[in-house]
């Protein structure tokens, strides 16, 4: 069996979920804050970078971190391009702890209109999907975010999403669609009911062999997204924790069935830089497993 169906059945079979390891520029020096290093501690983009991927190195390199409850892992594009112990970090998570490597390749939103940030154009994306193919990752992650319930901007989210889904599926790749509707949106259960009625449209319209996944903000009712999750093109539907603390995001994971977490700030949440190596991998267990439990709730 090929890495690439050897990795589809593990996201597509088995249990577990996504540990989101993507925070790029804008995210970064926050995440790095939580983590208790200070800007103080580097001097350009680089250093910045070097850090984060000094934290990111120590996550996934912990016992904790592996392929028993962690099905993939998102990363950015410079987590992608250095190295974990002397591999390339797709070829790490894959051969060393059996998660399977994601990318995301969006660069950043676009201002507000219609109620909605769609996602920048990305001129490169062909390029990268080629490096990101050969250096062993599975597929992409790429985010927009709905911040109001307007019909027609949720319509541009869901177009965008897709049509640059289909350029990555035809690379051979697994894009992970992910309009966020914002946990702030003053009517978020009426913006989901939208989404969903957009996203169910464009699946429909997918050719056999496009597989998809979404990655969705935890909806407001629970079992939400029961006809995404059955669709046959796709392989997983997660979900993104968007600002909620870990249990709020835990507590709503598990009403949803068969929905998984995609986490970032709360998988990460309370480690820091200055625990010792048991107290960090103890601590990230411990999150681990909270997140791995609601993932099969």
């Amino acid at each position: 069996m090929s890495n690439f169906n050897q990795q589809l059945a593990k996201v597509r079979d088995e249990s577990g979920f996504i540990a989101a390891l993507d925070q790029s520029g804008g995210s970064t020096p926050k995440a790095l804050g939580q983590y208790g290093v200070t800007e103080d501690q580097w001097s350009d983009d680089e250093g910045m970078f070097d850090l984060v991927h000094q934290m990111r190195t120590r996550i996934v390199t912990t016992e904790a971190f592996n392929g028993e409850r962690i099905i993939g892992a998102i990363l950015f594009e410079g987590t992608m391009d250095r190295e974990i112990n002397g591999k390339g970090s797709a070829e790490f998570l894959w051969s060393e702890k059996n998660v399977v490597p994601f990318l995301k390749v969006d660069k950043g939103l676009e201002d507000e209109s219609n109620g909605v940030q769609l996602m920048k154009a990305m001129p490169e994306l062909d390029a990268l999907l080629d490096r990101a193919k050969a250096k062993g990752v599975f597929g992409t992650k790429m985010r927009s975010v709905v911040k109001q319930a307007n019909d027609a901007g949720i319509k541009q989210i869901v177009d965008q999403q897709f049509e640059v889904g289909k350029q990555i599926a035809a690379k051979g790749l697994v894009p992970i669609l992910e309009p966020e509707v914002d946990i702030n949106c003053p009517d978020k259960a009426k913006a989901e009911e939208m989404l969903k009625a957009h996203l169910l449209a464009g699946l429909d319209q997918l050719a056999d062999d496009e597989l998809v996944m979404f990655k969705l903000t935890l909806p407001e009712t629970g079992g939400f997204y029961k006809e995404c999750i059955d669709h046959k093109n796709m392989v997983k539907v997660v979900a993104l924790s968007g600002g909620y603390p870990r249990d709020e995001a835990n507590r709503r994971l598990a009403q949803n069935p068969r929905m998984v977490a995609s986490f970032s700030r709360a998988l990460v949440e309370g480690l820091t830089a200055q625990m010792s190596d048991s107290e960090f991998n103890d601590h990230l267990d411990g999150g681990i497993d909270s997140i791995y439990q609601a993932s099969k709730a």
